[in-house]
């Protein structure tokens, strides 16, 4: 038999056996304690032939099959596994399954519906301990001031390319302030691009509003600039300790 076609219908009768959910819920958790350690050794040259063989092989075949079916096995799987996870390791799990799962996303998103996700990571987010009490209705910290603004880059002459970024910022904690770079060519939509480490490692530091981010770079939607400046008062999810003086 032909060692391509050997390979292939292999591979299709373990798929079909449920291969994938098994080995996720085997290997995942391991995976990730080793950060990925010790994934290749030397190979000689007759190894080097049949790997390359395999290899070409797999990429096609995994590639064409549908593992849209496998997705909510999937959240079963890692959900059990974050579980029984250590500490350490449970925010990167939890992210890589934040990840994993598909998100639909509108072909053209408004940099306002952006601006609206900011609002809110900063509602739940922002540093409280700089902020003032309100005493007027209740007990509640003061509202934060959030804006987004857009600067161009100055187009060359001679280019066909335009650059602008839209700029986020909270007045009141800048550690929430962050900025996406935005590029089109001539009168198409503007695309989105994201500076962001995406690393195994990285996922234990990645935020709610990073991953929005993340898929919605994944899913290649356009970004439409409905607006050029925006502003916002927002209500602070966290509520003032009680105070007893």
């Amino acid at each position: 038999m032909n060692i391509e076609v050997a390979i292939k219908d292999v591979i299709t009768q373990k798929l079909e056996e449920g291969i994938v959910e098994r080995l996720v819920a085997e290997n995942l958790e391991t995976s990730i304690n080793k950060a990925l350690g010790n994934l290749m050794g030397n190979y000689g040259d007759v190894t080097k032939i049949i790997e390359s063989k395999i290899k070409d092989v797999m990429v096609k075949q995994l590639e064409s099959y549908d593992y849209s079916k496998y997705v909510a096995k999937l959240d079963c799987v890692l959900s059990e596994i974050l579980q029984k996870t250590s500490l350490d390791n449970k925010k990167i799990l939890e992210n890589f399954k934040e990840l994993m799962i598909d998100s639909e996303f509108p072909k053209v998103v408004k940099v306002s519906d952006i601006f609206n996700k900011f609002t809110k990571y900063v509602s739940k987010s922002v540093d409280t301990s700089k902020l003032e009490i309100n005493y007027d209705d209740g007990v509640s910290y003061e509202y934060v001031n959030v804006t987004m603004e857009i600067e161009h880059e100055d187009k060359r002459s001679w280019s066909s390319f335009k650059y602008a970024k839209a700029v986020f910022e909270c007045q009141e904690d800048e550690n929430l302030n962050f900025e996406i770079r935005l590029s089109k060519f001539e009168e198409y939509p503007w695309s989105l691009s994201l500076e962001l480490d995406t690393s195994i490692e990285s996922l234990r530091h990645l935020d709610e509003l990073k991953i929005y981010l993340l898929k919605l770079k994944q899913s290649g939607a356009r970004i439409e600039l409905d607006s050029e400046y925006l502003e916002d008062d927002v209500e602070v999810e966290a509520e003032p300790a009680p105070s007893f003086g």
